[in-house]
């Protein structure tokens, strides 16, 4: 599938295209949240990564020429909800509205295997993540006047509707 230039690319964990996902949100992560590299890392490219795998879940990632420059990932929260995860945009391609186009093509995607709702959580110290939430139209599960740090991770939901088909 494509979105406009761009390619969208369902792939798996361990594919070389999703290697730069990994590796970015784990510096991310690990200068954020003064955490080590390596410790990031690991968790990301350890966890199982068959709960972003099909029939459940899905790991997409948007290409630009060939070259991954965002995506994001959904599995299984529950029977009717899907929990967003690893949603990146490539520190070289930022604000360029990828981050919406990754999340509109994870909500399709996870509309498409019958889920109806979404849950997320993000960090306390991404606030941009927080406002790509809040100007998507998720719904934040938090008291917002509260400090960042008290609140600690943010979750958020929104609440899928299936398009019709035309005949």
């Amino acid at each position: 599938m494509t979105a406009g230039q761009l390619e969208v690319r369902a792939v798996l964990q361990d594919d070389p295209l999703a290697a730069p996902l990994l590796a970015e949100l784990a510096r991310e992560y690990s200068t954020r949240y003064e955490r080590p590299f390596e410790e990031q890392f690991e968790a990301l490219t350890t966890h199982p990564g068959a709960e972003f795998a099909p029939p459940d879940g899905a790991l997409l990632i948007l290409l630009d020429e060939g070259t991954p420059v965002a995506g994001g990932a959904f599995r299984r929260y529950d029977g009717t909800t899907a929990e967003l995860k690893r949603i990146w945009t490539s520190k070289d391609h930022r604000r360029r509205g990828l981050g919406r186009v990754v999340l509109a093509e994870l909500e399709t995607e996870a509309a498409a295997r019958g889920y109806s709702r979404i849950f997320l959580t993000t960090g306390w110290r991404q606030p941009e993540a927080v406002a790509l939430y809040l100007a998507a139209g998720y719904t934040a599960l938090f008291d917002p006047t509260r400090p960042s740090e008290e609140i600690g991770p943010h979750p958020f939901e929104k609440h899928l509707t299936r398009k019709a088909h035309s005949a």
